[in-house]
């Protein structure tokens, strides 16, 4: 399990490597699970990769988004 916050008090790191993937903080500390797997299933929708963590019964959700394409232009 990634260390996503410090127990004592609920100060998420920004960005964390879950089964070597990064994924970074939505930047919201939700008190229901409910309201953060409503926020989740909308990043899912957006294509985004996501991972949902609880820290002292907040919860907390992580996105990573995959590129799919790569785009070059030449000057």
């Amino acid at each position: 399990m990634p260390t996503v916050a410090n127990q004592d008090t609920l100060n998420p790191n920004r960005a964390v490597t879950i089964d070597g993937k990064k994924f970074l903080w939505d930047g919201h500390i939700f008190q229901a699970q409910d309201e953060a797997s409503r926020s989740a299933e909308a990043y899912k929708k957006d294509s985004f990769e996501v991972q949902m963590v609880e820290v002292s019964g907040s919860y907390l959700v992580y996105t990573r988004r995959l590129v799919k394409e790569v785009v070059v232009t030449a000057p």
